[in-house]
C-alpha cells in the first residue's frame, strides 16, 4: 500500500512539473518579439544606427496591370521608388512590384508601414 502511495505522489509530481514547464513555454512564446522587432534588433547588432535612414525594400505580387498602376501611384505618392517586372511562373499573379523607400529603422514606423502596404494589397484581389 505504501508503495502505491509513493508511485501516485511521484506521478502527480511529474504531471505538475510538465504542466508548469508547458505553461512557462507558452508564456515565453506569447511574449516573443514580432518579426519586425527581430529583424531590426539584428540589424542594430550588426552596427546599423537606429536614427540613420537606410533603403528598405518591399515586394508585392499583383494580378494585373490595373492593380500595378493603382499600387504604383499610391506608393510613389508616399515617396517610394517603384519598379515592376512580369512574373512568368504564376498564372494568377502576373507582376512583381518592388518598392524602395529610405527610412529609419524604428519598429513602430516599420509596423505601421507594413499595415499600410497590407491594406493597399488587399484592395486588389489575389495580390500578395
Amino acid at each position: 500500500m505504501a508503495y502505491a502511495i509513493v508511485v501516485f505522489v511521484f506521478a502527480v509530481a511529474i504531471i505538475v512539473a510538465r504542466v508548469y514547464f508547458n505553461m512557462r513555454k507558452v508564456k515565453q512564446d506569447n511574449s516573443s518579439e514580432s518579426w519586425d522587432e527581430k529583424v531590426i534588433a539584428g540589424l542594430r547588432q550588426r552596427g546599423y544606427a537606429p536614427f540613420n535612414s537606410y533603403p528598405v525594400d518591399f515586394f508585392l505580387a499583383l494580378p494585373d496591370e490595373a492593380a500595378v498602376q493603382g499600387v504604383r501611384s499610391r506608393l510613389e505618392t508616399d515617396g517610394f521608388v517603384v519598379d515592376v517586372k512580369p512574373l512568368e511562373n504564376d498564372p494568377e499573379l502576373n507582376f512583381s512590384l518592388h518598392a524602395t523607400k529610405s527610412m529609419r529603422l524604428i519598429v513602430p514606423d516599420m509596423q505601421e508601414l507594413g499595415r499600410k502596404l497590407t491594406a493597399i494589397a488587399t484592395e486588389y484581389p489575389r495580390a500578395l
